[in-house]
């Protein structure tokens, strides 16, 4: 396939590079599980969607589970009030970096650090997804406090009483 790396892939592309339908691209799409926008009246979809689709999915471990369950209520917050929450990140992260210069640590808050400067939607699919960038990225998490105690407690009860917290 000769499309530019940055041009968005039709139906019909993607379906070649899935070895599926071109129907099966659009129900994906439907799903939600294969973001696209609309040209017109046809789907186009972002190549790197197409390759996290194809890349295999990590079985978190039990720790990392619960971590992605605590940064969802997170989300959940980012997207009810962005400027608070990205403020209290922005805070904790000069602390943080401060503490952690010269570490492997310094290297994920400043990925965190060019996430919250591209705003709400790097931040929420970060806090949300489960590739291994986003999984490490929450190991390094800069939003400490942003659950007030009540809700970061009822989220880890919630967690623990899941029938997902099986160890990888």
């Amino acid at each position: 396939m000769t499309t530019p790396p940055d041009k968005p892939l039709t139906t019909g592309q993607v379906a070649q590079l899935l070895g599926t339908s071109r129907q099966q691209v659009v129900n994906l799409c439907e799903r939600g599980d294969l973001p696209f926008v609309m040209v017109g009246k046809h789907r186009r979809i972002e190549r790197a969607e197409v390759e996290a689709l194809l890349r295999p999915r990590l079985e978190l471990t039990r720790d990392q589970l619960k971590s992605l369950w605590l940064h969802q209520a997170v989300a959940g917050t980012l997207v009810a009030d962005p400027d608070l929450v990205l403020d209290k990140a922005r805070h904790n992260l000069e602390r943080l970096l401060t503490q952690h210069r010269g570490t492997m640590t310094e290297i994920w808050l400043t990925k965190w650090q060019a996430k919250i400067n591209d705003g709400p939607h790097a931040v929420l699919k970060a806090l949300t997804a489960q590739d291994s960038e986003s999984v490490e990225l929450r190991q390094n998490s800069p939003f400490a406090g942003v659950l007030p105690q009540e809700q970061r407690q009822k989220v880890l009860g919630a967690f623990s009483r899941s029938g997902r917290v099986r160890a990888a």
